[in-house]
């Protein structure tokens, strides 16, 4: 097993190519706290959940929610299984939890948010391998990106998908999109009709999250930004910006 980054909480490499080129990373989720001396931390706001854990509804979440963009034709991680582990943990208030982990595979280990852990050699490397995704003759490695996240975030919400949850953490470098277990779709609905009802609500400020990753990524690779450019592309693919004043 390996960690990455301390960015990565409670997933560990379980598997690391020989090749990278012929192979993927296994990522195993749901192990327990990698960055400090206890294996679960209890907090009282999580009635139903462990930090360091993963409950089985959230497991079964990401996983299906993964598989059902995954056939979108979006880059993401592959999955491979959801395991009930033999063992309860006594969580607040006395309430039992029954932990789950999930299992997938992904071309690049490392999220976005995990440049400050990385060389830039390897940085490089990952970001080297987006020319074979660039259709539009980009002249800078962000604004292959940006395509890819924009027209992906267009695919989503075409389907009435909400990820819930963009940031850098849930990119990789090899610009895979994951954790799905906030995500709502017409298939997956959430369990508590509220929550439903807020959906609506919720994907306009997903346009703003893809923009901020999209920056990261430039800052990290010292680009400069063409924020016309920028907005011009979000507008292409039917964000236009001043339509959210």
């Amino acid at each position: 097993m390996a960690i990455v980054s301390p960015q990565h909480g409670r997933s560990y490499v379980v598997h690391q190519p020989v090749n990278p080129d012929e192979d993927r990373y296994i990522v195993s989720k749901g192990n327990g706290l990698s960055y400090t001396t206890e294996t679960i931390i209890i907090t009282p706001e999580l009635t139903y959940e462990v930090f360091g854990l993963l409950a089985k509804e959230d497991a079964l979440r990401d996983f299906n929610v993964g598989m059902e963009i995954a056939e979108l034709g979006i880059k993401t991680n592959i999955m491979e299984a959801v395991l009930e582990l033999n063992m309860d943990v006594v969580g607040h208030n006395s309430q039992i939890i029954h932990p789950y982990l999930l299992q997938y595979s992904v071309e690049s280990p490392y999220r976005i948010s995990d440049a400050a852990f990385m060389t830039k050699d390897t940085i490089r490397k990952y970001v080297d391998r987006w020319n074979s995704l660039d259709e539009w003759n980009c002249d800078a490695s962000y604004k292959i990106a940006a395509h890819v996240l924009i027209r992906n975030l267009r695919i989503l919400h075409d389907n009435q998908i909400l990820h819930n949850a963009f940031s850098s953490q849930n990119l990789t470098w090899a610009l895979e999109l994951l954790d799905f277990e906030l995500a709502y779709t017409p298939s997956l609905p959430y369990a508590k009709e509220d929550y439903c009802r807020h959906v609506p609500d919720l994907y306009d400020r997903e346009v703003i999250y893809i923009y901020q990753i999209i920056l990261d990524i430039a800052w990290i690779l010292q680009e400069e930004i063409d924020y016309g450019f920028l907005d011009g592309l979000f507008a292409h693919y039917g964000f236009k910006l001043s339509d959210f004043r």
